[in-house]
């Protein structure tokens, strides 16, 4: 079996019985990066020195009989929005085009202290503003699986990387689907672990009561193991918490909830198809399933589009010309600040930046700050309520991860709305901070379709144990 396409513990049992050897493992994914990424573009950086040096301490390691930590030799990408010491950070944005990062996310010195070898950084929409990969600054992401499509967004980097087996598996953030909407495209799993679970001390802020890291990969142990390494209570992020684990449940008598919120308009034939198809799957095996009702469900993409750009405007006010990145600093004895900043942030921010920047910071001003802001947080309030009351019902939640199959590059470019109605599914985790996670089910006229489970906060063991059954299901 080619190395490319093993899992993080065969990975780890091949290094450990010397089947092969880390710098083995680390040429066999640069052959495929050079190979795939001049037409994919899910890399933006490549750290080739780095890796080799990694690959070179881990096999001395293993020659003089140290142990490994799981995740060594593991080759990982990291979206280009979470700081990697000493290398570029651009959030796909041409005004950190320079920005180089001073110091590590905590979860990329988590992922060092494993010894995973981090072998570069992956496109993305420009701010993480997007649901498509087509908004990057330095251009689109393709999908691996048919490059006339979109690979999702706004990790869209991350997961074509790991669909294109150019990388065992990636970090993504997820502001309101951005790490398991791009999964369920490129027919891979991703997770959106609880708020507060994973640090987000190192990632480019968003929105930051939203933004969420999470890992991508091709199966759910792998994620698992990723998630393992990374969660915890970090001094340096005061959102986040210790992590309480749940005790386990059977996944066969787990009880399935289905909200007949999501069957609304917009939502694909074969979504829904789709859908019904692994409901059917299901009760084969006498799972548990019953309709639920979310009323606030409906409100959860107007109400994340008035609190995201809010925060949107808010972070990215940083960004003027001064501390940070690219200035347009022309004649510094008579140029007025006031000057700076507008000439700076109109060259520097892509056209979806501007218009959330601009959406975010009409719904924060004066006379509106109540009729939109205020109004969506008590909102934002239902939606976690209503969440809590479906969990005294069911154990999980399930939806399709996104309204419509993956479509193609530039057929939503020029439609904001519909790009946003793209979100309508996955920003209700994010909106009530749960954990939810992506698996690929099928493929229906040849491109992926993938099933979102949701569970209560910091419940994730609850999503592999059911996700590692469903993967069991679908093989056989």
């Amino acid at each position: 079996m080619e190395i490319c396409n093993l899992s993080i513990k065969e990975i780890h049992k091949g290094l450990t019985q010397k089947n092969f050897s880390a710098r083995e493992i680390v040429e066999s994914f640069l052959e495929r990066i050079y190979r795939l990424n001049p037409e994919l573009n899910a890399y933006l950086e490549i750290f080739e020195k780095e890796a080799i040096e990694k690959a070179k301490e881990i096999d001395e390691a293993i020659l003089t009989g140290k142990e490994l930590p799981n995740l060594a030799g593991v080759i990982c990408a990291i979206k280009d929005n979470i700081l990697v010491e000493g290398k570029r950070c651009t959030a796909g944005s041409k005004i950190l085009e320079n920005y180089i990062a001073a110091y590590d996310a905590t979860v990329v010195k988590k992922l060092k202290n494993q010894k995973a070898i981090i072998i570069g950084k992956t496109n993305l929409d420009e701010f993480a503003m997007g649901s498509s990969g087509e908004h990057s600054a330095f251009g689109a992401t393709k999908n691996p699986l048919d490059v006339e499509y979109v690979p999702g967004g706004s990790s869209s980097g991350s997961a074509a990387a790991v669909a294109a087996r150019m990388c065992t598996f990636a970090l993504g953030s997820d502001t309101g689907g951005s790490v398991r909407q791009p999964a369920s495209f490129c027919g891979i799993v991703g997770l959106k672990p609880t708020y507060g679970a994973v640090s987000r001390f190192g990632l480019i802020a968003m929105a930051s009561s939203l933004d969420q890291i999470g890992p991508l990969a091709k199966n759910v142990e792998d994620v698992e193991i990723i998630f393992e390494a990374i969660k915890g209570k970090d001094n340096k992020d005061a959102t986040s918490c210790e992590y309480f684990e749940e005790k386990e449940i059977n996944p066969k008598e787990v009880r399935i909830g289905i909200p007949k919120e999501c069957f609304q308009e917009g939502l694909q034939k074969e979504v829904i198809d789709g859908l019904k198809e692994a409901i059917e799957v299901l009760e084969r095996e006498k799972i548990h399933i019953e309709e639920i009702d979310i009323p606030s469900l409906k409100y959860g993409v107007a109400c994340y589009y008035i609190v995201m750009p809010s925060e949107v405007s808010s972070n990215l006010s940083r960004f003027d010309g001064i501390k940070y990145g690219m200035s347009i600093l022309t004649k510094p004895e008579t140029q007025e600040l006031i000057d700076v900043y507008f000439e700076t942030r109109g060259k520097f921010f892509g056209k979806e930046v501007k218009r959330r920047i601009m959406l975010g910071t009409y719904c924060l001003s004066s006379g509106y700050y109540d009729a939109y802001y205020l109004r969506a947080q008590k909102v934002r309030t239902k939606i976690a309520l209503d969440f809590k009351e479906a969990f005294k019902k069911v154990d999980l939640i399930l939806t399709p991860t996104s309204p419509t199959l993956p479509f193609k590059l530039g057929e939503k470019l020029d439609d904001p709305l519909a790009m946003y109605m793209a979100d309508f599914l996955t920003v209700p985790a994010n909106l009530a901070g749960l954990p939810a996670i992506s698996l690929p089910f099928k493929n229906i006229n040849n491109l992926p379709f993938g099933i979102q489970l949701i569970a209560p906060a910091f419940c994730e063991r609850r999503l592999f144990n059911f996700g590692k059954f469903f993967e069991e299901l679908c093989s056989t």
